[in-house]
């Protein structure tokens, strides 16, 4: 079962991203309008490439299908929704025996997320609203996890990561220039099955 230098790892399975947001509040034209917004979790397709350096380093590449998320306006409802791919490299250490079925980890590492297909819902759009942009984020990355190994080739994983995630979504509302600071600082969970070269 042991890990050994030069072994690639495939793993395939869902990927949940559970924003742990914040925001202040929104700002049009210079004024507070007195309101935040908040941005729901949504679960895709996870992929993950690993590396070994040596039977307790390795280098992870997390990737996935595009993620969706709804953005609310705090105690008023729906406003908008936008895509996602979060890109995320670790580097991870193996604390178990490199021989052990069970192989627990740390990692840490850095996160590129980019946003796009922004959008506002069809009423707020007809309320004015327009032009949602949201900036692409650039943070750290750190994760917990475990792969079990089924035999010499197959395994399962799951892991819980945490991104620092910070994005300014600007629009317009009538003619006027909008703007809020969202801090999405997600959980990522993923679960998934793997495969060893």
């Amino acid at each position: 079962f042991a890990y050994e230098q030069g072994d690639w790892v495939v793993r395939v399975g869902m990927t949940n991203v559970a924003p742990d947001d914040s925001s202040n509040n929104v700002n049009v034209a210079g004024a507070d309008l007195g309101v935040g917004v908040n941005v729901d979790s949504n679960t895709q397709l996870g992929l993950n490439f690993v590396y070994f350096y040596s039977p307790q380093l390795a280098i992870e590449v997390l990737a996935a299908t595009p993620f969706s998320h709804d953005i609310g306006l705090d105690t008023v409802g729906p406003l908008g929704s936008t895509k996602h791919l979060p890109p995320t490299v670790s580097a991870n250490y193996y604390f178990s025996e490199p021989s052990a079925k069970f192989q627990p980890y740390v990692g840490a590492g850095i996160n590129y997320t980019i946003f796009f297909d922004e959008e506002f819902s069809s009423a707020n759009s007809n309320a004015g609203f327009s032009k949602l942009d949201l900036d692409n984020s650039f943070g750290l990355a750190a994760q917990v996890g475990f792969d079990y190994m089924l035999d010499e080739k197959w395994l399962v994983n799951a892991s819980v990561r945490w991104l620092d995630i910070d994005t300014e979504a600007s629009f317009d509302l009538n003619g006027s220039a909008g703007t809020v600071d969202v801090s999405i600082d997600p959980f990522v969970y993923s679960i998934t099955a793997g495969y060893r070269f």
